[in-house]
C-alpha cells in the first residue's frame, strides 16, 4: 500500500479499530497489540481498495478476525495481573455503567454484533459481510443479545 494512503488510513481509522479491539478484550495491552497487528496487514495488503467504505468494512473484519484468532490461541495468557485489569470507562450517569458491564458479560459472538450494530452503526448486511454470516444469522444473534441482556439487567435490577 502507498505510503501517504496508510498513514491517511491510519489516522483517520486508528481509533475504531482500537474501540473494537478493546471492546473484544477488555483491555488496552491487547487491543494496542491487536490494532498493531492490523495496520501491519493493511501496510502489506496488495489488494486495492474500491473506497474509503471498502476499506472501512475491511479494516473492522480484518480487527474481528485479528481479535479472534488471538482469544482462540493456546498462548493468550491465562493469568490476569491486577494491573492487567480493564479500566470501565467513565459514565454520566450509573445506569450506562450498568449496561456496559452487563454488555461485557455476554459471549464474545453477542457482544460483538450488538457493538458493530449500535456504536460503529453498521447494518445487518454489513455486518454479516464482516463476520461471514448471513443475515439471518446476524438477525438472531442481534434478537438473542437483546433478550440475554434484557434478562441480565432484570436480575440486577430485582437485586436492587
Amino acid at each position: 500500500m502507498e505510503k501517504t494512503l496508510f498513514n491517511s488510513a491510519a489516522r483517520q481509522y486508528q481509533d475504531m479499530v482500537y474501540r473494537i479491539a478493546l471492546h473484544s478484550f477488555g483491555n488496552p495491552q491487547d487491543a494496542e497489540d491487536a490494532v498493531q497487528e492490523v495496520f501491519l496487514r493493511l501496510y502489506t495488503a496488495e489488494k486495492p481498495f474500491e473506497g474509503p467504505d471498502h476499506l472501512r468494512r475491511w479494516l473492522i473484519r480484518v480487527t474481528v478476525n485479528v481479535c479472534k484468532d488471538a482469544l482462540k490461541s493456546p498462548w493468550r495468557r491465562r493469568r490476569v495481573f491486577l494491573e492487567e485489569l480493564p479500566e470501565e470507562p467513565v459514565f454520566d450517569r450509573p445506569e450506562q455503567g450498568e449496561l456496559y458491564r452487563e454488555v461485557m458479560r455476554l459471549p464474545e459472538k453477542y457482544r460483538t454484533v450488538l457493538y458493530l450494530f449500535y456504536y460503529e452503526e453498521l447494518t445487518v448486511k454489513e455486518i454479516g459481510e464482516i463476520l461471514g454470516l448471513r443475515t439471518s444469522a446476524v438477525t438472531t444473534r442481534l434478537h438473542r443479545a437483546r433478550a440475554k441482556l434484557k434478562e441480565q439487567l432484570t436480575e440486577v435490577w430485582q437485586d436492587e
